[in-house]
């Protein structure tokens, strides 16, 4: 064998042994050996027969992880009431805003490599939002603070998404609808541009389109598609095998039904859905669909410190920003048409800063989390080494499974 192939094959070995790193699942264990209790987490089984019994979903999938090895994973009810398909543990899951913790880890991803610092404005990479204005006494009026990268992942940027009031602003949201799947990057920002802001950037907090920017601006940062760099940079490296803006149709068989709680009127088949299409606008606020086990990798990556299987993607301190709270005390309490108390934000996630009976009682402080709107959710609690993913289709979002099975997860810690 001459020199050249011979260095072809180290080369293709070595390619070989990396992709079996990243592709290694989280070991499952007795919960026992993750110091849980294995009736503690029997309860939770209970909780969610309950909540089938009450339709509040038509079929979900729960999973844990403690330590970083995974004591519960397990499916329930129907994934296709109508086609009578029991839910498994590999369903597919539109995740909505699930979507965003991936987006900013990628955009983290690129400021780390100097592509950009959080405190730029947005208006140096998108000369559109240049001549941005926001409402003020019910009139547009120039802003003094220019937007910021920071702004973007923390929603203090002034935008908005529609769905919460009926002002000027909100009704300019609903009119234009920049975040529509069948629209384009190009289209999105140029609606925006148009667009009053709801408030002076870094004034207030208030849930928006702002990761959609974000994508747009990995895009500018990468010099590739949204889509193309998330799977170049995380979802491959990690193995996310199943996550992405559609759905083939190798897979459609696990994609699951949505429904709405209560009735359980389907909102959409998933043999019809318009995720089995390629979006034209891909959503870095609330494109993807995804399973539980791949949800679950990502969220051990972070819970790891920006790192799974000898793979990093995040430096410590950057996780550090994205998992603590980086609001000022007069933006919290977040909420989205309530009041979340004792919560706050940190690039990416929802932080739990003081424990609340008013808001999630269960919570613990150091928590952070979110969830889509499809009644999706995760957790993580770096105290207890903790990792949860919940998965349901359900909309409008319900906090019923998380706040059903949270306390009964944390009294099953024993040690």
């Amino acid at each position: 064998m001459n020199l050249t192939l011979r260095i072809a094959f180290v080369h293709a070995w070595l390619l070989a042994l990396t992709s079996l790193a990243y592709a290694r699942e989280l070991p499952t264990v007795k919960p026992a050996e993750a110091g849980m209790s294995a009736p503690g987490l029997a309860k939770v089984d209970q909780a969610m027969e309950e909540l089938l019994g009450k339709k509040k979903f038509s079929g979900a999938v729960v999973a844990i992880a403690r330590h970083g090895k995974v004591v519960h994973f397990k499916s329930y009810g129907m994934m296709d009431r109508e086609r009578g398909k029991p839910m498994t543990e590999d369903a597919i899951f539109r995740i909505y805003s699930m979507t965003k913790a991936i987006v900013t880890t990628g955009a983290l991803m690129l400021e780390e490599r100097g592509a950009y610092s959080l405190d730029d404005p947005v208006e140096k990479f998108i000369p559109a939002f240049r001549d941005l204005k926001a409402m003020k006494n019910g009139k547009p009026v120039a802003i003094r603070r220019k937007m910021t990268i920071r702004d973007l992942m923390l929603h203090t940027s002034g935008l908005s998404y529609g769905f919460v009031g009926d002002g000027p602003v909100a009704r300019k949201y609903k009119d234009l609808k920049p975040t529509s799947r069948d629209g384009s990057m190009k289209k999105m920002v140029e609606k925006l541009a148009s667009i009053p802001l709801a408030f002076e950037p870094s004034r207030k907090w208030n849930y928006s389109v702002s990761t959609d920017v974000l994508g747009r601006l990995v895009e500018i940062w990468s010099g590739q598609k949204l889509e193309a760099f998330l799977e170049e940079k995380i979802l491959k490296p990690l193995d996310m095998r199943d996550t992405s803006f559609m759905v083939p149709g190798d897979k459609v068989n696990r994609f699951t039904a949505n429904y709405a709680p209560g009735t359980l009127k389907l909102l959409d088949d998933p043999r019809q859905s318009k995720y089995l299409k390629p979006a034209g606008f891909s959503s870095g606020g609330g494109g993807l669909v995804s399973t539980t086990r791949d949800y679950l990798r990502f969220l051990q990556m972070i819970a790891n410190g920006g790192e799974l299987h000898g793979r990093r993607f995040l430096t410590e301190k950057t996780v550090r920003l994205m998992t603590t709270n980086q609001l000022p005390r007069k933006l919290m309490p977040i909420g989205i048409g309530d009041v979340r108390t004792g919560v706050g934000f940190g690039l990416g996630f929802s932080v739990c800063v003081k424990a609340s009976e008013n808001w999630d009682p269960a919570g613990k402080a150091g928590e952070f989390g979110w969830g889509g709107a499809a009644s999706t959710h995760y957790w993580i609690h770096p105290e207890d080494k903790l990792v949860v993913v919940t998965m349901e289709q359900a909309m409008p979002y319900s906090f019923s499974t998380e706040w059903a099975i949270k306390g009964l997860i944390y009294d099953a810690i024993e040690k």
